[in-house]
């Protein structure tokens, strides 16, 4: 097989997690997690990790790796998620890579240069001048458009985080249609849509009809809340952990973080939870977009199912050619 992998991607509650484990069990692979927040051990009620019997069908990789009172960086996800891939060639087998972080799978499949990764004071002192001279916001709308993931998560108003997040990004990590982003005089950041050596992998974007994702998103947030997650965030905050953390900083933490404070109350917390993944699974749609050779399906229309059929079948004809 060389390098042959399957990249399932698309928005939040759209439905990779089911597809991917039917897809490894026909072919005999292994799941690599491409999912900014399940890294985290302890965070599992609000990142939607697979269940025990899930985890128990197919070996994974990349969950329960980081530990959410310290960073990770997209180098250490590379760092990581490529060391599984190597050991599942190894093993014979096929890795079936899923998840919603696109940065993440971005860097499994296209060359990007990490070296900023660990900071830099010259671009750190670039970023707050650019924050002085154009003000938070215009450098949120910077963090954005390269991490929407990790845009989510911070306020515009910390620029402290902001800039810190922009820092830990890889230096070719600007946009994925070739261009230097311009920043107001500096251009830190160039990217190239050059595949790497890594895998040569089937992309495939799950969709859905956006009243049947909503639904979904909803549905999903009223039974992380009846599953506990009010509770499991109780216990990571007895643990030491708060808003200082980017771990808690996620989609489902930060809100109940806010209800837990005293903010507001728990019907508002909800609402808030629901509003910002409709929020995310849009940001997440505009950056899958630009991956021009994935093949789109729509599982309003062809069903779960028919989804893992077509995927296996688009796999098994890359393997033939």
């Amino acid at each position: 097989m060389g390098h042959n992998a399957i990249i399932i991607m698309g928005p939040t509650a759209v439905g990779k997690t089911d597809i991917a484990l039917t897809v490894a069990e026909s072919l005999g692979g292994e799941i690599v997690s491409a999912d900014s927040m399940q890294i985290y051990r302890g965070l599992d009620i609000g990142t939607a990790k697979p269940s025990r019997e899930q985890l128990a069908r197919v070996p994974h990789h990349m969950i329960d790796v980081a530990d959410p009172k310290k960073p990770y960086s997209a180098w250490e996800y590379r760092s990581g998620a490529g060391a599984a891939i190597e050991g599942i060639f190894a093993r014979g087998r096929v890795p079936v890579i899923a998840g919603g972080t696109g940065l993440y799978i971005h860097s499994l499949v296209y060359d990007m240069d990490f070296g900023g990764s660990a900071g830099d004071a010259a671009l750190r002192r670039k970023y707050e001048r650019l924050a002085d001279e154009r003000g938070a916001e215009y450098l949120h709308g910077l963090l954005a458009e390269r991490d929407p993931a990790a845009a989510e998560r911070i306020h515009p108003n910390n620029v402290k985080r902001v800039i810190r997040a922009l820092e830990r990004m890889p230096a070719s990590a600007a946009v994925a249609d070739g261009k230097t982003h311009s920043t107001g005089g500096y251009a830190p950041f160039r990217f190239e849509l050059r595949r790497g050596g890594l895998i040569d992998p089937v992309l495939v974007l799950l969709t859905r009809e956006r009243a049947g994702l909503v639904k979904r998103i909803e549905l999903r947030v009223d039974e992380m809340l009846g599953g506990g997650l009010v509770s499991e965030v109780e216990g990571l905050v007895a643990k030491g952990l708060s808003l200082e953390q980017i771990s808690m900083l996620g989609i489902g933490y930060k809100e109940v973080l806010g209800y837990i404070g005293g903010e507001y109350g728990y019907d508002e917390m909800a609402e808030l939870i629901k509003i910002h993944s409709r929020r995310y699974a849009k940001r997440q749609m505009t950056w899958f977009k630009r991956y021009k050779d994935a093949t789109a399906i729509n599982l309003s229309e062809v069903g779960e199912t028919g989804a893992a059929e077509i995927i296996t079948g688009l796999f098994t004809e890359q393997i033939a050619l």
